[in-house]
């Protein structure tokens, strides 16, 4: 059992940069490929970003492409997104997300979820 906990979410101008953490326990931490999701007020969550468990392999929406970086610390049991570049639509409740197995960008696949942490973007 895998547990995940996020933090570093606020509020932020546009323009302007967040550091999202996301601290894994319970499980060995670099069998995981690890993603972020995000949850705008009355929308679908929505794929961000995954990583490979060995940081190896990333890939990422399209629409965050050159603005976010996912990252991990396997030492740390650690799960990184360096946002910059924020714009006011990337206001959402961002998750981070597990799964014994390969990555993927379909959120059914994962087992386990964070709590999330909001990101608000001002214009």
């Amino acid at each position: 059992q895998v547990q995940l906990v996020e933090s570093g979410g606020g509020l932020v101008q546009a323009g302007g940069s967040l550091r999202l953490s996301c601290a894994a326990a319970g499980g060995t931490f670099n069998n995981y490929a690890m993603a972020w999701f995000r949850q705008a007020p009355g929308k679908e969550r929505e794929f961000v970003a995954s990583i490979s468990g060995s940081g190896g392999s990333t890939y990422y929406a399209d629409s965050v492409k050159g603005r976010f970086t996912i990252s991990r610390d396997n030492a740390k049991n650690t799960l990184y997104l360096q946002m910059s570049s924020l714009k006011p639509e990337d206001t959402a409740v961002y998750y981070c997300a597990g799964r014994l197995g390969p990555t993927t960008k379909i959120q059914s696949a994962y087992t386990y979820w964070g709590q999330g942490t909001q990101v608000t973007v001002s214009s």
